[in-house]
């Protein structure tokens, strides 16, 4: 391994990040993990079970502390404990649909946590960053398949914009400072689950994910899956998405640390999927 050995992930007790940290362990990385359990509607305190989980996977261990990016003292805190080289930064709250009720509380946990997070790197010297975006910073896409040089901005929900908004920052701060070196990945619907099944995709708030949902109803706790619309410009007039696999998209997030270990690229941003079925 090169210098850099330990890597803060923000969000890692997610579905997303907790697969990344599988990943992590597994090339060799320390981790250290926050989640605030914002997407957990039993509001899990101190431990964050599918960390556990991750630890019984790889046989390895996770510092991990409930800690809240809004909570600016408690972040430097944590910075000032441990030598951080690079931060995977995941946390934000996800739901489109919640996004467009409540906007006030997305712009502020997304953006102002994100400012904050950028603050107390900055302090602490760690300008190396992999931020989990999302494709729907391309809002509707004018061709496919969407390519990064697709333009962004005319999104077309809240969660969409603060994603946008990040993304806007960070390209401002790494053209007036040149010790920052960040790839902002933007991918499609993540899927699936790691091969031992102790981790995996399982909602616990209100949810309208495709994919959960069939889950349900194959196990029998909901009754049926209802497809809407059936006037779409498909072959069969239904609705098509883009999905990745969550294992893809976790070593998808592996590989851009080691990118940025190997060169200073400033801002970068790579696209998982293309917007095709």
């Amino acid at each position: 391994m090169s210098s850099w050995s330990t890597v803060f992930v923000t969000g890692g007790a997610g579905y997303i990040g907790s697969h990344c940290i599988v990943e992590l362990l597994d090339a060799g990385y320390s981790v250290i993990a926050v989640d605030n359990f914002a997407n957990s509607v039993n509001g899990e305190r101190g431990e964050a079970p599918s960390l556990k989980r991750v630890e019984r996977i790889t046989g390895k261990t996770v510092t991990f502390y409930q800690c809240d990016l809004l909570d600016k003292p408690r972040l430097e805190k944590i910075f000032s404990e441990h030598k951080i080289d690079c931060v995977i930064h995941f946390a934000a709250m996800k739901a489109v649909g919640e996004s467009m009720q409540v906007p006030l509380l997305y712009y502020k946990n997304n953006i102002v946590g994100t400012i904050n997070l950028l603050e107390v790197m900055k302090t602490h010297g760690c300008y190396q960053l992999v931020f989990s975006s999302s494709c729907t910073v391309y809002g509707n896409p004018d061709v496919l398949p969407i390519t990064e040089e697709h333009h962004t901005g005319n999104v077309t929900n809240v969660y969409g914009r603060t994603k946008y908004f990040i993304e806007e920052m960070l390209k401002d701060i790494s053209a007036a400072e040149k010790n920052w070196n960040i790839i902002c990945l933007r991918y499609f619907n993540p899927v699936g689950a790691h091969p031992s099944g102790l981790i995996g995709e399982d909602p616990t708030k209100a949810f309208t994910n495709l994919m959960p949902y069939m889950a349900q109803v194959a196990i029998g706790n909901r009754p049926n899956l209802t497809i809407f619309g059936g006037d779409y410009n498909t072959v069969d007039g239904t609705g098509v998405r883009d999905y990745i696999h969550v294992m893809d998209l976790a070593s998808g997030h592996v590989a851009a640390l080691n990118k940025l270990k190997k060169e200073h690229l400033r801002l970068k941003v790579k696209t998982f999927g293309d917007g095709r079925p």
